[in-house]
């Protein structure tokens, strides 16, 4: 097809009157593959409700560009097409808005040119010849896209949240087709699943979120382990997330490996081109060096999320704490325990206790099988660690930091040492996707750093849950095992673990979005006989959090 008989095929369609904005979709597709032979153009139009540009181009299943079409005549600047296209501009890098007769080319969010093919005049489409060979040209190095190796660490995180905005925008549009139609998607009962045992107030919005974020800080961390540069792909990223996050690793397989909703493919793809664009952990090392920061994921994941959402930073009351200060709380609490609580070793101690949990017990017969529950010894480490607020793991972190030093020209028995005696004692609780990520992937930096080889697949302790939810006893019967696993284990935590040092630096917010009737309850203790005019700032979500301080000592004082 050539532009003149495209131009002619939608004139005919306009000037009956009856044509809309689809009418012309097929015919620009075969112009645009006329022009681009060695390139798939795929008309999408059944994504369309869920955000998603109108037409993808691809090489080889990689995307090299995408198309927004308008209706014949809309005026591309129109301030009601402002909010969708800023949304396209952020997150794709290179992008063509039209209306089939103008197109406006923009890269990396910028507009480069545009030009026009027609115009209108007296009610019919009138070639503009001039502008074809142009126009030719123009879409041939749309179609060309040089890797640009990306170096900086601010524009990676700048560009990982561009994807992620756009991606949480139409995995929420997704959710809300998917209850409008009644369906239950892939996607919808993953969200369900979340709502159930991990994060009960979640909404479609609160779940694309955490969705958007686990795919671009799952890549994230696939990438940070991956030894093939020059290749990267859904399914490789799938493969290469730590198995010392079993929760983030199942999660991703199951989302953006092998059955990833299709209206989400496309801008997943996005992310995949960003990420063979850089090599992470060249990127994490050399920005650690420019900064002269210690901890360059904690500044790394703040760029990513005042980038991304900062409503939802102050909403949680995310907010970083200066490394001395985490360094001083660290030393002060290892000082306490050595002083106060006669233990010598401090946060490094390897003693251990018993403790009574209670267990499901089963009859050997079949028949005849009686399932009780029992009370049942188990032996547990005394200083168990928790950071309920753990956000990228900077106390847990300090913690490591502090008792390697203990270990100087020991090597030899380091690696045993933190299998055996440190990360069966250190827990973290995270509510947030992105820092959960984080905290896992700065657990794995450290701990390489320090010389630790791991001869297994022991996870980190660190889990997704909200801290001022009670424990639910009934998780491991219901949907997914691998997503049961993670909230059981939280609970086990809740439940049963004796935890002796609950450190590091709650969220502050006043308007507390933490509303559940087990922490409600325990805060109403403070709030007993008050005679304020204004007992809000009682239910700040850092009140919350030091009565879930409390909640522990004394449940530990009577273990002990």
């Amino acid at each position: 097809m050539t532009i003149q008989q495209y131009l002619a095929k939608i004139n005919t369609l306009y000037i009956t009157g009856n044509a809309r904005e689809h009418s012309y979709r097929g015919d620009l597709q075969n112009l645009i593959m006329a022009i681009l032979p060695n390139i798939l153009v795929t008309n999408e139009p059944a994504r369309v409700a869920c955000g998603a540009p109108d037409y993808v181009l691809t090489r080889k299943d990689v995307p090299v560009g995408y198309i927004e079409a308008k209706d014949i005549g809309v005026d591309l600047g129109s301030k009601t097409l402002k909010e969708q296209f800023d949304r396209y501009k952020s997150g794709l890098s290179n992008l063509v808005f039209t209306d089939y007769m103008d197109f406006h080319f923009y890269k990396d969010g910028e507009l480069t040119t545009k030009i026009a093919i027609a115009k209108l005049e007296n009610g019919t489409i009138v070639p503009q010849p001039e502008n074809f060979d142009q126009f030719t040209q123009l879409i041939k190095n749309f179609s060309e896209t040089i890797s640009q190796t990306i170096k900086s660490p601010t524009k990676l995180a700048q560009m990982m949240a561009g994807k992620a905005k756009l991606m949480a925008d139409v995995i929420e549009k997704s959710l809300n087709y998917d209850d409008q139609e009644g369906k239950r998607s892939t996607i919808k009962s993953q969200m369900l699943s979340f709502q159930q045992m991990l994060i009960h107030d979640i909404d479609n919005k609160s779940f694309a979120d955490i969705y958007s974020q686990t795919i671009a800080y799952g890549m994230f961390a696939a990438r940070y382990h991956d030894p093939t540069l020059p290749t990267f792909s859904r399914i490789e990223a799938a493969e290469l997330i730590p198995k010392s996050n079993p929760f983030l690793r199942k999660l991703f397989q199951d989302i953006a490996g092998f059955d990833l909703d299709t209206r989400l493919t496309w801008i997943v793809d996005e992310l995949v081109n960003i990420f063979l664009a850089s090599d992470v952990a060249l990127i994490m090392k050399n920005f650690g060096k420019s900064t002269k920061q210690e901890d360059p994921v904690v500044h790394f994941y703040e760029t990513f999320l005042g980038e991304y959402n900062p409503a939802l930073r102050k909403a949680r009351g995310v907010w970083y704490t200066p490394q001395p200060v985490v360094n001083f709380i660290v030393r002060a609490v290892d000082d306490i325990l050595k002083t106060e609580f006669d233990l010598p070793q401090g946060l490094a101690d390897t003693s251990k206790i018993k403790i009574k949990k209670k267990a499901i017990t089963q009859t050997a017969s079949k028949k005849n099988a009686v399932i009780k529950e029992v009370e049942v010894e188990h032996e547990v480490h005394k200083v168990q660690i928790l950071d309920p607020a753990t956000g990228t793991g900077t106390f847990l972190a300090e913690v490591v930091k502090h008792i390697h030093k203990k270990f100087e020209g020991q090597q030899g028995i380091w690696s045993k040492y933190v299998t055996k005696d440190l990360i069966p004692r250190l827990n973290g609780f995270e509510l947030l996707m992105a820092s959960y990520a984080m905290a896992h992937l700065k657990m794995d930096m450290l701990l390489t750093e320090t010389g630790y080889k791991p001869t297994d697949d022991q996870r980190f302790r660190i889990f997704l849950t909200n801290s001022l939810e009670e424990a639910h006893p009934d998780t491991g019967t219901l949907f997914s095992s691998w997503l049961s696993d993670e909230a059981d284990q939280a609970n086990a935590i809740k439940r049963d673990a004796p935890v002796m040092v609950v450190i590091g630096n709650p969220p502050y917010s006043v308007s507390s979005t933490n509303k559940s009737k087990w922490i409600e309850s325990l805060t109403a203790d403070y709030k007993k006989d008050m005679k304020e005019r204004n007992i809000q700032p009682l239910s700040d979500d850092y009140i919350k959090f030091i009565r879930f301080g409390q909640h522990f000592i004394d449940k530990t004082v009577r273990v002990f």
